[in-house]
């Protein structure tokens, strides 16, 4: 589905520089579910942000459908996130001054699709969600754990390939966390997708198919689920 070759990223400051991560090479088959983990600035975030298109490498390459991303202009290359890739983050990102729906059909409307029809689905996708009573709540109306299903249901209205979740459980309780996980499990399942996720949650990493694990530059697949604990 998505590799990554010899993946670099590192910030240059005057005198000095910072290397998050050196040649990371990382393959993503169609149709798994991966966990990342790892320390908090290890660089989790950014290889998600560098696969999805929302940060340059230093060097390397990013490869979907056989093509290098990076080598696109900035028009495809946003074309390649409404179109292909679907994101959830840790603080939502939602805008505030809009409902449920209103967010949810952002994606969509930015194709330039007719806003009745996408409505239709919208309201589906927040249903799938659990969320089909909060359609007309604004963000601030909503709890921690409705507002990321809004989040998970803005990233799947578009249909993309490929979902990438940054901490989609970091900032909820235990049980919230654990029921928006087994909804982007289930979701996963459901609509084909390819998903990685970033997490410094073990239960959820261990539910994945595959588990990589990022420390201190070095980035590489466990053994098994079992050396996660």
């Amino acid at each position: 589905m998505i590799e990554a070759r010899d993946l670099t990223k590192i910030y240059k400051t005057p005198g000095s520089e910072v290397v998050v991560f050196r040649d990371i090479n990382f393959e993503v088959r169609k149709g798994s579910l991966v966990a990342v983990i790892g320390p908090s600035g290890a660089g989790k975030s950014t290889l998600l942000h560098l696969l999805g298109g929302l940060d340059t490498p230093t060097r390397g390459s990013v490869i979907f459908n056989n093509e290098n991303i990076f080598e696109w202009g900035s028009q495809e290359l946003a074309r390649f996130r409404n179109r292909h890739i679907g994101f959830v983050f840790q603080f939502h990102h939602l805008l505030p001054e809009f409902t449920a729906l209103e967010n949810t059909v952002m994606p969509r409307l930015i194709r330039g699709e007719e806003r009745s029809r996408i409505e239709v689905l919208a309201k589906e996708m927040l249903e799938r969600v659990q969320l089909g009573h909060r359609l007309h709540h604004k963000v601030g109306e909503l709890s921690g754990g409705e507002q990321q299903r809004v989040a998970i249901a803005r990233a799947l209205i578009g249909d993309p390939s490929l979902l990438l979740a940054d901490e989609p459980t970091g900032n909820l309780d235990h049980r919230t966390g654990e029921a928006i996980f087994t909804t982007i499990r289930e979701l996963h399942r459901e609509r084909d997708l390819t998903s990685v996720i970033v997490t410094h949650n073990e239960k959820i990493a261990v539910q994945c198919d595959e588990v990589w694990e990022m420390d201190a530059g070095n980035f590489g697949k466990l053994r098994s689920r079992a050396d996660v604990v």
